[in-house]
């Protein structure tokens, strides 16, 4: 399949996810009028924050799913969409937890809230608390409404269950790696580096990569050593792919990622990079700049300066590209089938071109 056949095939899956997506708010639209404009106005709100993604997830469900030989496309991108509301329930948490009020630009649920509330003359700290408060009854409805998803898709019995059970997991586990997360910065010593890859396979890797793998093999009736293969390979990819955000997140050039090459130092996130680096007697001369609210541009460059010359960022790479590796190990598993391979072969060179 050539580049123009799998832009073709990523925009396809994404519009099927966009539909199904589009009725369920529709549908919650509709209802919410019902109970007054203010609950009315926070489901346009929500939905405004579960657009403009690259709906990654459920494109990793509809391509385990169709790799493996399924046909029921609709189906397929009914389960893709309760990953969707899944990833979106948990940045909406996730950025009230951390005190974010922007997200891809803009004001996420918090920050609307927060706005609203600031024109209307509320003090700022009034105001901040009543968007988040909104935050969180915003991200508990997509949380529930991800697992309503499943049974919105059509599949019922056993395999229902099973759908259930994979989305339930991803939770259960993304929510122990919050806590970790959590956890790290109230830490008088820095976590260590081993530390750092299992939060991030819990938090991130498990429901963003192996869950949705999962799913999309397991209502595609695949065998169960075929999803435990992918289930695996999602695992490894997912690790890496952190890993290399968190690389972006530093070194990445800021209009090609999206984002501020000085959020991540201004947060002082636990990250691969920096459980190497505080290892090393050379960074002590950015420790105190590392987590500073006031961080100049040109302090980040000293800090990435220390990052490069204590082989950090080498390692971190380095990191990368065997987790990544360890993923393409993982399909070279018996009971998946060269269509398989050929799928998420553009994955794993994604992943490793964002490496430098």
């Amino acid at each position: 399949m050539d580049t123009h056949d799998l832009v073709a095939v990523s925009e396809r899956r994404q519009h099927q996810v966009d539909r199904v997506l589009r009725s369920f708010f529709d549908d919650s639209h509709y209802r919410a009028k019902a109970l007054g404009n203010p609950y009315a106005a926070l489901w346009q709100t929500l939905e405004r924050n579960a657009s403009g993604g690259k709906r990654f997830r459920p494109r990793m469900v509809m391509a385990a799913y169709e790799s493996l030989g399924g046909t029921d496309i609709d189906a397929a991108a009914h389960i893709g969409a309760a990953f969707e509301l899944l990833h979106t329930a948990l940045i909406v948490h996730d950025d009230v937890i951390d005190r974010d009020f922007v997200r891809r630009g803009g004001p996420n649920v918090s920050g609307s809230y927060r706005d609203l509330a600031t024109t209307a003359g509320i003090p700022l700290p009034i105001a901040e608390h009543r968007g988040m408060s909104v935050a969180v009854i915003a991200g508990d409805l997509a949380l529930f409404n991800a697992f309503r998803m499943i049974d919105r898709s059509g599949v019922d019995g056993v395999l229902r269950t099973r759908l259930h059970d994979i989305l339930d997991e991803a939770m259960f586990v993304s929510a122990a790696g919050e806590l970790l997360d959590v956890d790290f910065s109230l830490r008088s010593d820095p976590p260590a580096v081993e530390e750092i890859v299992e939060m991030e396979r819990l938090k991130t890797a498990e429901y963003s990569f192996e869950a949705p793998l999962k799913a999309g093999a397991v209502l595609a009736g695949a065998a169960d050593q075929a999803v435990e293969a992918l289930g695996r390979f999602g695992r490894r990819i997912g690790i890496a792919y952190q890993i290399v955000d968190d690389l972006l997140g530093v070194f990445g050039d800021e209009n090609e990622t999206g984002k501020t090459a000085l959020g991540d130092l201004r947060e002082g996130k636990s990250t691969v990079l920096l459980a190497h680096a505080v290892t090393r007697p050379e960074w002590a001369s950015v420790a105190s700049l590392f987590g500073s609210p006031d961080l100049t541009a040109a302090d980040a460059e000293r800090i990435r300066g220390v990052l490069e010359e204590t082989g950090s960022r080498r390692f971190a790479e380095a990191l990368a590209r065997e987790n990544a590796n360890r993923a393409w190990e993982a399909l070279a598993d018996e009971s998946l089938t060269p269509e398989v391979r050929d799928e998420f072969r553009p994955v794993v060179a994604s992943v490793l071109g964002r490496v430098r």
